[in-house]
């Protein structure tokens, strides 16, 4: 059978993953697996599909991938390991389109995330490791002009405001005043856009994310060339 084309996301996805708040727990989940299935998740996957082609009008190095584990749909049960919260599923959607060099969410990519609270696209590096961290960082000193252009540049600042923890104080190895210090203190190189449900349901959705990931190119291009991977 062939897959089902994006149609559009519907109100009916916003109302299982409210649902699911207030039923965490997998003897509800298991009765209600058919409505995952075709409420979030093949939705969901439609819209990977849908959205390859826009996404490799931005760069060909980044990847919509829709297989229900593995790809750019981020999986629904929840790590309780080390986590004083056991409930056992996420009540939000996560989408990473990410760097093909890269393995896991801690890699530069595109970030669509919708939950019945709080919708909004993301586009950097969260969480970067050790190493690319420091890499990101020396970019910064090295070539000061082009990173404040990329973090300024007037259409990635109209969809984009960096977030993410920074560290208390100077990072090793540079002085704290350092003319861009507050950059070096970052711990996280994500733009966040916050966007309504209503965004989400939008007929033009599609465009609309391709729109805003493609006004942070400049943006992502810095963080890729100072990872030495290509954009």
């Amino acid at each position: 059978m062939p897959a089902a084309p994006f149609d559009g996301f519907h109100p009916s996805l916003f109302r299982f993953l409210k649902t699911l708040r207030a039923n965490n727990h997998r003897e509800w989940f298991q009765e209600n697996k058919g409505r995952y299935e075709s409420e979030l998740l093949a939705p969901c996957q439609a819209f990977i599909r849908s959205f390859a082609p826009l996404l490799k009008r931005i760069s060909p190095y980044f990847v919509a991938d829709d297989r229900r584990v593995g790809g750019s749909l981020m999986r629904i049960y929840r790590d309780t390991r080390f986590a004083k919260d056991k409930t056992p599923y996420k009540t939000n959607v996560g989408i990473h389109f990410r760097h093909e060099m890269g393995k896991d969410v801690h890699c530069p990519g595109f970030y669509v995330h919708f939950a019945p609270d709080e919708c909004f696209l993301g586009a950097g590096i969260w969480h970067p490791d050790s190493a690319s961290l420091a890499r990101i960082r020396q970019a910064i000193d090295d070539e000061p002009a082009r990173w404040k252009r990329a973090r300024d540049q007037k259409k990635f600042r109209a969809h984009f405001q960096l977030r993410g923890d920074r560290l208390k104080t100077a990072p090793r190895d540079y002085p704290r005043d350092h003319p861009l210090i507050d950059d070096l203190r970052r711990k996280d190189f994500i733009g966040v856009k916050p966007i309504e449900q209503h965004d989400v349901l939008a007929a033009d959705f599609s465009r609309a994310v391709g729109e805003a990931f493609s006004a942070s190119r400049t943006y992502m291009r810095f963080l890729c060339d100072a990872l030495r991977i290509p954009f």
